[in-house]
């Protein structure tokens, strides 16, 4: 039977743990009546927010228990794959269906998510991959399975999530001249307002920003510093060494990245274009994406296309001239006179480098 994980908004009346319980109970109650069984649930009393675990038949039926027995639906239910579900959040506790962490805490059903977006131009990247998935246990993370090149890991305190971090830039550091990467840090719930997939919207954020960031970069969003700053309140961690993107700076990472996007494959694509779509004049749009992103609005068109070249090359499926023109480069010796000025190799040295990786 599927799995599904839905997401309430719990109002005043509804914040004790108490109440929870009460509600849980109701659910119990009534459930085989709809071939449902609830499994577990996570309770964030400062969001505000519950995230209920069940087997059902469908989504209607495991929000029609809800709706019978206490009348409080969920505002999105999403079907979730088992063995994702837990690479995030394992097998854990329960105390009377109340989700704990194996200290014995409430498990919140918050997780801070790391994305590791890296390209290796020396052919030697073993090496370093080995030492990136040690520091990813040192520091109790879970490494979720994620498409292309990239390393997604899944941390229950933003702590550990931001001394992996550091632990992995420091590494990676070392050895920038031969590795393209960046990493990101963003916290957010298992379930969202909207959405079909678990993690969703963090997954998204860590995305845009290793795609539209400066490359060897840490990039940290509030929450997560905020997070940390609580778990530790002994000894905060410096964050200095991060970009520190705020809640309203999404809004702008989702319009410039639907922009870029959207646009890339045109070859007269510039930033006045950008100006036009976010609705702003050149000299806001200029500072707004520069404190974002770190470069200038032109450079990151250029960087856009040549990031994404790199995962194109790799993939192998198309020709190298098709790649510049999909992109929107004027012309094959073009896009290959930028690239190895970029990465100080040519796109037929990478893709041999790719190969033999």
């Amino acid at each position: 039977m599927p799995l599904y994980m839905d997401f309430h908004k719990l109002d005043s009346s509804d914040i004790s743990k108490e109440e929870m319980q009460k509600l849980h109970d109701e659910d119990l109650a009534i459930q085989e009546r709809f071939g449902v069984y609830e499994l577990k649930y996570w309770v964030n009393l400062n969001a505000k927010n519950l995230f209920c675990l069940a087997q059902a038949p469908s989504k209607e039926a495991f929000n029609e228990v809800h709706k019978q027995s206490h009348g409080r639906t969920a505002c999105n239910i999403i079907e979730v794959s088992e063995d994702e579900f837990n690479l995030f959040f394992g097998q854990g506790k329960s105390v009377n269906d109340i989700a704990h962490m194996e200290s014995g805490e409430i498990d919140t059903g918050f997780r801070t998510i790391l994305l590791l977006s890296h390209d290796d131009l020396s052919g030697q990247g073993d090496h370093y991959i080995k030492e990136v998935n040690r520091l990813i246990e040192y520091h109790k993370g879970t490494r979720v399975i994620y498409p292309d090149n990239d390393i997604l890991v899944s941390f229950i305190f933003a702590s550990n999530a931001i001394l992996c971090a550091k632990a992995i830039h420091k590494l990676l550091i070392s050895i920038h001249n031969k590795l393209v990467y960046n990493i990101s840090l963003v916290s957010g719930r298992p379930v969202d307002e909207i959405g079909n997939n678990i993690f969703e919207e963090a997954k998204k954020k860590v995305h845009h920003l290793c795609t539209l960031g400066l490359k060897h970069t840490m990039y940290l969003d509030a929450e997560s510093k905020v997070l940390s700053d609580k778990e530790r309140m002994a000894s905060k961690i410096n964050t200095e060494d991060f970009s520190i993107i705020k809640n309203d700076d999404f809004i702008l990472l989702f319009k410039l990245y639907d922009i870029l996007e959207n646009n890339i494959a045109h070859p007269g694509f510039r930033s006045e274009d950008i100006d036009r779509m976010l609705g702003l004049s050149k000299s806001q749009a200029y500072r707004k994406i520069k404190s974002l992103s770190g470069i200038a609005p032109n450079q990151l068109i250029q960087e856009f296309r040549l990031r994404k070249s790199l995962k194109y090359l790799r993939e192998g499926t198309v020709t190298i001239s098709e790649i510049a023109y999909d992109l929107g480069f004027n012309s094959p010796v073009y896009f290959a006179k930028v690239f190895r000025k970029m990465f100080n190799l040519t796109p037929s040295e990478f893709i041999k480098i790719s190969k033999a990786s």
